[in-house]
């Protein structure tokens, strides 16, 4: 996976490449979370290492670790590095995959004058490993790296789930072009689409014919606490959000409700999702 990682230096190197990447890799997995860790744990494993690498020009110190892995190209080693991570566990098909952004706690320096950090990351659920990230200069810039980050992964059969911050029209192409289910939040910042999907969904509340419509499932949750009633209802896209034109690839629309006991009083709170596939009822509860 790590083969066609460009080296940075030139001329007759001391320590093949990937002798560096596999001591530093193994290191930082071990617990080293600088360059003198690194060193120390390559140092204190050596005889282990020595088993699957060539180290008879010995261990690198700390300074050549830092030296040569700050040459590497980010993006680059990125890509290897999603690929032997993917290849440990397959994404296959149904298996969800949660994008979302976060600021990085502690990144903003204001005597320094430098932003906080943001990152949207893409997180494989069922193995509780984040499969890639990309740095955004603010929470806004959200929509455009969440494109960038679909490009870095291999989706193809699982189902994306996004908050409404990645409810764009073109977000949806990629994940679809991609060969994935998307499931994403619709909020006030989608308008008209929210407004027809509430509507789609009060209407068949008040005729009595969400059973027969729509597939639905309900779950309990209890801690921290609270206790948490979910329902859950699926239904296949409806006119009116076809009338809307810019949503093509939406198959299905979605409703959870939650029931929220805490401290004695009970709080409701509606939440709508779009699909590009119709799930059961079971599978969108898990998405």
């Amino acid at each position: 996976h790590f083969e066609s990682l460009t080296d940075p230096r030139r001329g007759k190197v001391t320590y093949p490449l990937i002798d560096i990447v596999v001591m530093m890799l193994c290191a930082v997995i071990g617990g080293a979370d600088d360059f003198v860790g690194i060193a120390v744990w390559a140092k204190a494993n050596r005889k282990w290492l020595s088993r699957f690498l060539d180290l008879s020009a010995g261990i690198p110190s700390h300074d050549r670790f830092n030296a040569i892995l700050a040459r590497l190209k980010p993006e680059e080693f990125e890509r290897c590095l999603l690929s032997w991570i993917t290849s440990l566990h397959e994404v296959s098909a149904g298996k969800i995959i949660a994008i979302d952004g976060k600021t990085l706690r502690g990144s903003y320096d204001k005597r320094e004058g430098k932003a906080a950090i943001h990152m949207v990351s893409a997180w494989a659920t069922a193995h509780h490993i984040s499969l890639g990230q990309v740095v955004t200069d603010a929470k806004s810039n959200e929509i455009s790296a969440i494109p960038q980050l679909l490009e870095l992964l291999e989706i193809e059969g699982a189902i994306v789930t996004i908050d409404a911050m990645g409810c764009q029209t073109e977000i949806v192409e990629k994940i679809v072009a991609r060969g994935a289910v998307a499931c994403l939040a619709v909020k006030d910042n989608q308008p008209k689409l929210h407004e027809a999907i509430e509507a789609h969904f009060d209407a068949l509340i008040e005729s009595g014919e969400l059973e027969a419509t729509a597939r639905t499932t309900d779950t309990e949750e209890a801690g921290h606490g609270r206790q948490e009633h979910r329902c859950y209802a699926i239904c296949p896209v409806p006119h009116g959000v076809k009338n809307l034109g810019r949503w093509p690839l939406v198959k299905a629309i979605g409703m959870v409700t939650s029931l929220i006991y805490r401290d004695g009083a009970e709080h409701t709170a509606v939440r709508y999702y779009i699909l590009t596939r119709y799930l059961s009822a079971q599978r969108f509860a898990s998405a």
